[in-house]
């Protein structure tokens, strides 16, 4: 399952690296009177409830049939995802809980790994959950950079339970297989994923800029988790969006307190620092990120996009190019179409349109890739 690391052009926000131990949330780093009230409900217990149309699937004969011949992990996971009686849509603009996600049938990674997580837990299955940090895996959506982390869930038999007795553990898992080779992994508490939820909820809210939702959400991740650095990063930069620099300065050299080195709230700090007009101080944040950063995210996707506007498509194709080496970004994978188009190249056109719609996570995108990609075939046939 991927969950989201926003990080904006100016104010990034991202998870950590090697966070010493907290004793408990850092409450003085919230400021509640510079917010409203938020306009939907906030609370911890929502995002693994079990709904009882949940546990009216789980009675459905045919499913209880599955789980009686087959067992309770593996009859699980095909009633859910391979017999192919949900439906499940991917929808990555939304983060759901659990019970949301097996109601509209939809759902990112996270969303699937909660309701999975969930359904295991009503039937008395032991859940457990790894994550990892996929560097280059990223996003944009207008001023914000998306970076993009992963967890998996992993179901297991109660040892107590003798109906489990002859089952081995089996982990549910969203990335291709090409995706996890090679990918390092860490065992996350639920507490974590539950702060990673929350982290994903106020992400969404700061792209739609309902600042109020997104700054609730963000709190309470952080009081879920104060060791997810990630949640404390995406406070930090409400508070630059509502223009609280004091408050923002504070947070992100809080992240800096625990990791050193860790990039996003750097660069989130110089950020902060330039805007309180401490000149110096920002230009000393951004020397010691270039010293420790080897290269800003999407960077040749940019380089390409300003070639565009030049209508310098050959250096357009060259930077693109260089970012799907990096990144198989979607976007990349569109512009790439488009120039390769302007160059006469038809048929590779025809190829990133097509990747584009394949690796899109967004219906919204995949439309307008293959709106192009029919626009482009209808223009070669005439």
């Amino acid at each position: 399952m991927r969950h989201w690391l926003l990080f904006p052009l100016c104010a990034l926000l991202a998870a950590c690296a090697g966070p010493q131990p907290l004793t408990g949330p850092p409450e003085h780093l919230f400021d509640d009177a510079l917010f409203a009230a938020p306009s939907e409900r906030v609370d911890d217990r929502d995002v693994l409830e079990v709904s009882d149309a949940m546990r009216r699937y789980l009675r459905h004969p045919q499913v209880d049939a599955q789980l009686r011949k087959k067992g309770p992990q593996r009859g699980l996971l095909e009633a859910l995802y391979t017999t192919g009686e949900l439906k499940l849509d991917y929808d990555a603009r939304t983060t759901r809980n659990a019970a949301q996600a097996f109601d509209e049938r939809a759902g990112n990674c996270l969303s699937l790994v909660l309701m999975t997580a969930a359904f295991a837990k009503e039937l008395g299955l032991e859940v457990s959950y790894r994550s990892a940090y996929l560097e280059q895996t990223v996003s944009r959506s207008g001023s914000l950079l998306l970076r993009s982390g992963h967890v998996n869930v992993t179901l297991d038999r109660r040892m107590a339970h003798p109906r489990f007795a002859t089952e081995e553990a089996m982990t549910v898992d969203f990335l291709p297989p090409a995706e996890l080779k090679g990918l390092r992994t860490r065992e996350i508490g639920e507490h974590t994923v539950v702060a990673m939820y929350m982290n994903n909820r106020a992400v969404e809210a700061l792209v739609a800029r309902r600042l109020d939702d997104a700054y609730a959400w963000a709190r309470e991740a952080v009081r879920h988790d104060p060791q997810f650095l990630g949640s404390l990063n995406t406070l930090g930069v409400v508070y630059l969006r509502r223009g609280a620099l004091p408050q923002a300065t504070e947070v992100f050299g809080h992240v800096l307190q625990r990791d050193a080195e860790n990039l996003t709230a750097l660069a989130n700090l110089a950020t902060a620092y330039a805007r309180q007009g401490r000149i110096e101080e920002s230009a000393q944040a951004r020397q010691h990120l270039a010293r420790l950063e080897t290269e800003r995210p999407l960077h040749h996707f940019n380089l390409g996009l300003a070639a565009m506007k030049q209508r310098d498509f050959g250096a357009a194709r060259e930077q693109f190019s260089r970012e799907i080496d990096l990144t198989d970004y979607p976007d990349a994978h569109y512009w790439l179409g488009i120039a390769e188009y302007a160059l006469g190249d038809v048929e590779q056109a025809r190829r990133h349109m097509a990747r584009a719609i394949e690796a899109s996570t967004s219906q919204e995108d995949r439309d307008l890739y293959a709106a192009k990609l029919d626009w482009i075939q209808a223009r070669n046939r005439r």
